[in-house]
This record gives C-alpha cells, sequence and structure tokens, in this order.
C-alpha cells in the first residue's frame, strides 16, 4: 500500500491530541476526522484547521469513511467503538484497556482476526527503546523471574482530580498496571496462572467502594512471579515511587532512573514514567573464591524519547502493521493477558481472595 492511511481521531483528551500530532508528521497517515461530543466546539491548535470534526462517532465512521480509526475515549467505549470501526471496514489503534472486561476483550479481538482487521493496543513501554533493552536483559536472566515494578504519584491540584475522576471507574493498579503487567508477559513470555492482591482507601475524598493504593503478586506457569504497586494521591511518597528491577538465577537488571532525585520533578510528571537513564546489569557468578566474577555494567540509555515521539514510534508500528500485513496475533493475546491480571487483581482486593486465571 502506498498511498496514505486514511485515519480518524476519536478522543481528544491527551493521548488523541498527541497522536493527531504523530498522523501529522507521518508521511503514511491522512487524518480525515477528529471527532470527541465536543469536536465543534474545542479551541484546537492551528494546525488542525481544515480537518473535519465530528461530535457523533457513528456520523464520523459514516461520513468519513476512515481506512484506520484511533480509539482515545473512556474505557467503557473502547469495546463497542472499535466493533464499529471493524464493521465499517476500518483496522484500529485502541488505546489501553482493550475492553472493560476479559470476556468483551476477547470478543473485540476475535472480531478483528475474524474480519482481517489489524488491532494495536496503545501499550506505548514497548516502543520505548530503553524498556525493549530491559526486556531482552532479563531474557538472559534465566529462569524463574522475579519481577519487582510499581509506579506511585504523589499527585495534588489538577492532577488529583484527574485521578478522582478515574477511580470511579478504574483503581490504580488497572490504569497503570497493565503497562508494567504487558511488561512482565514480554519477560516471560509464558501465561499468568493466579492473581493476590490487597488495597488501601487513603483518603476521605475517594468513593467508600474504591481505594487509592494497591499492590498485586502474579504467579506465571513457568514459576516466574511478579509484584506491582500503585498509589495515588497528595499522600505518597516520593521516595520510592519508580521501581523496576528484574531478578533470575543469572543475576538481575534494574532501570536507574536518576530523575528520581530532582527536586523540581515530581512522580505525577508523565515523562517520569518512562525514563530510564540507564540499566545495572548484576551478573550472579562467582569465581573460584566464591566472590563476584564481575563488576555490574551500567547501560547509559541515551535515546530517551518524549511522550510525543513515543507516540510517534506507536503509529509507526501500526503502520507497518498495516501495509506489511504483520500477524498481531501474539501482541493481542498479551494485550488479554495484562488486562485479566489486573482485572483479577481489582477482584482479589475487594474479596480477599485468590483469583485463579483461565
Amino acid at each position: 500500500m502506498s498511498e496514505k492511511v486514511r485515519i480518524l481521531v476519536v478522543g481528544l483528551g491527551n493521548m488523541g491530541l498527541s497522536h493527531a500530532r504523530a498522523y501529522l508528521r507521518m508521511d503514511g497517515f491522512e487524518i480525515v476526522g477528529l471527532c470527541s461530543r465536543k469536536a465543534t466546539s474545542m479551541d484546537l491548535d492551528a494546525i488542525y484547521d481544515g480537518i473535519p470534526r465530528y461530535n457523533d462517532y457513528e456520523e464520523a465512521l459514516a461520513t468519513s469513511k476512515p481506512d484506520a480509526v484511533c480509539i482515545c475515549t473512556y474505557p467503557d467505549t473502547h469495546a463497542d467503538y472499535a466493533r464499529k470501526a471493524f464493521s465499517a471496514g476500518a483496522d484500529v489503534f485502541l488505546e489501553k484497556p482493550i475492553a472493560e472486561t476479559v470476556e468483551e476483550a476477547r470478543s473485540v479481538v476475535a472480531m478483528a482476526s475474524e474480519m482481517g482487521r489489524k488491532l494495536v493496543i496503545g501499550y506505548i513501554l514497548r516502543h520505548h527503546p530503553s524498556w525493549s533493552h530491559f526486556v531482552e536483559e532479563a531474557h538472559k536472566l534465566g529462569k524463574p523471574l522475579v519481577m519487582r515494578m510499581n509506579l506511585n504519584q504523589q499527585s495534588s491540584g489538577d492532577t488529583w482530580t484527574v485521578h478522582k475522576n478515574l477511580m470511579k471507574s478504574l483503581s490504580p493498579i488497572v490504569d497503570c498496571g497493565v503497562h508494567y503487567l504487558d511488561m512482565m508477559c514480554l519477560m516471560t513470555r509464558t501465561r499468568p496462572l493466579k492473581v493476590h492482591a490487597i488495597g488501601a482507601r487513603l483518603s476521605d475524598e475517594v468513593a467508600t467502594d474504591q481505594y487509592n493504593y494497591g499492590q498485586l503478586q502474579v504467579t506465571f506457569d513457568d514459576g516466574s512471579v511478579g509484584w506491582y504497586e500503585a498509589g495515588w494521591g497528595p499522600m505518597m511518597s516520593e521516595t520510592a515511587f519508580f521501581i523496576k528491577d528484574v531478578i533470575g538465577p543469572n543475576g538481575c537488571v534494574s532501570i536507574v532512573a536518576t530523575e528520581q532525585a530532582d527536586p523540581d520533578r515530581a512522580s505525577d510528571d508523565i515523562d517520569s514514567h518512562t525514563k530510564t537513564s540507564a540499566l545495572r546489569v548484576h551478573s550472579a557468578h562467582l569465581d573460584g573464591a566464591g566472590e563476584f566474577a564481575k563488576g555490574d555494567e551500567i547501560i547509559n540509555m541515551e535515546d530517551e524519547p518524549g511522550h510525543d515521539d513515543l507516540c510517534l514510534r506507536e503509529q509507526q508500528f501500526f503502520l507497518d502493521a498495516i501495509r506489511s500485513d504483520r500477524d498481531l496475533s501474539d501482541h493481542m493475546q498479551d494485550a488479554i493477558n495484562s488486562l485479566a491480571i489486573v482485572l483479577a487483581a481489582d477482584k482479589s482486593v475487594k474479596s480477599g481472595e485468590i483469583i485463579l486465571l483461565d
């Protein structure tokens, strides 16, 4: 396919507009519509002048007749909007999560496969060169793996308001966790078996049936285990908000984020969520005297793309998947697996039980 892919962008919040900017930077895409509930009244940058706007998704699909749709709306619309895009003959880039339930996620993936449409899910860390290197190093550690990751965000003002609104439908371990559980799935390349999680409600501003701090433990069928922690709010610590370690029989690899020591960089800064600075690789090999045979290796990460650049890389992957007819079976199954883990964790927090995965 040499002609441009005609794309409709649905949802014009931070992610939708970041992806729209990516499409404008690429020769392979042409934006044929921008859609949100108030798109026609939005004050957008002049770079979007002349691009048709729609307040209704079905009207946008019927009128713009896109080759592809970028869906960046709230999660409760994801499955429905994706199915409608497939029915209209379009490929789909879908922000995470695929759906609100595992059953819905499976139905969306099944429909994409049955109709021969491409479905790319917005797991942004997959396109970060440092995180790709992190996964590669994890593959050298042997099995089983012990994976420790967290993302706590000390938030206030507008960010705390956003977090409180998100918690009306998603807990922190669900919203942020899918990214890091996706990385764990890439590291183990095996099936998750069971999940146990705990949570705490640390503010009266959080609904009584919700929680703003949670942690989960997941077991994989190769014996690997993973731990993930996430919390939102003005009470969260800035001391240990960024832990990314993987341990195996052969040693360990850790992300070293020196920005944590920067007093001007906060844990709710979106760029701090992907910054790595360096990887520290440790070998467990001992010499004849029982001492470490080699010192730790520090791998400096020079290619540190910002948020918009990562969105650009995601869309380059989407374009290649369409033009090269890439097999996305593993990509879609990984998205189901990571969603199943975090939803099971949410259920475990509320029930106090260990949840077995199908």
